[in-house]
């Protein structure tokens, strides 16, 4: 057997990395580390504490001095799917909801937020054989990760994506709503100053918005193989 590897996915939010990675990482025997599902568990904590107000403004200094007793793991659950635990509670149905993804971003660009879980998600990756998407991973989090993809797509079709993913929860939004969150969304990933979302110049580019998940899954397999057989 090959030894071992970091594998980085990058990209736009809805753009299908948790999927592709999850995808990937069964597929090669890898564990499957979704970033973004514990900046997601770190914006739940600080509402559910009050932390961030009805005008969206978050009290970063309590959070920062909260961020030592959130505890954020993964659990696989009887049938391979994967559950984010927020201290010791399964909370991967909750941290998906909508008041979630409005309030992410901000939360993840805060520089205290960002170190804690970086460190925490390289201690994770410390003996390789993992899977991890986000939006910083090949640049910042594992910057020598030997497989580094960039994925995106056009957002209109991140938003049907997410559309989708919403009404099969029975979760009621209007396209615009959803379409205004996804490109807000992006546009505080690529201009926060901490760890922006880019890039990586040794990291192919996966534009999916015209791929079928089958293609996608292909060309992932495809380019692991080719990395880790030389």
């Amino acid at each position: 057997m090959n030894n071992p590897i970091i594998i980085a996915i990058d990209g736009y939010s809805s753009s299908g990395k948790s999927t592709i990675s999850r995808y990937l990482a069964s597929e090669i025997g890898y564990r499957y580390i979704d970033s973004g599902a514990m900046y997601r568990a770190v914006t739940l904590y600080a509402l559910r504490a009050g932390l961030i107000d009805a005008a969206g403004n978050i009290n970063v200094e309590a959070l920062t001095a909260a961020l030592p007793s959130i505890h954020i793991d993964f659990k696989v659950n009887p049938g391979g799917k994967q559950s984010t635990m927020l201290n010791g509670e399964d909370v991967e149905a909750e941290i998906r909801r909508l008041e979630v993804a409005e309030h992410v971003s901000p939360v993840a660009a805060i520089p205290a937020v960002r170190h804690a879980l970086v460190a925490r998600q390289q201690a994770m990756g410390a003996e390789k054989g993992i899977v991890m998407d986000g939006r910083d991973i090949g640049t910042t989090v594992f910057p020598h990760a030997e497989m580094k993809v960039f994925i995106t797509a056009a957002p209109e079709e991140r938003a049907r994506r997410r559309m989708a993913e919403l009404e099969a929860k029975g979760e009621h939004a209007t396209y615009e709503e959803v379409l205004h969150n996804v490109n807000e969304r992006d546009h505080i990933d690529r201009t926060r100053a901490e760890s922006p979302l880019r890039q990586a110049p040794d990291a192919v580019l996966l534009d999916n918005t015209h791929m079928a998940f089958e293609e996608q899954n292909q060309f992932m397999l495809d380019l692991f193989h080719k990395i880790t057989r030389g």
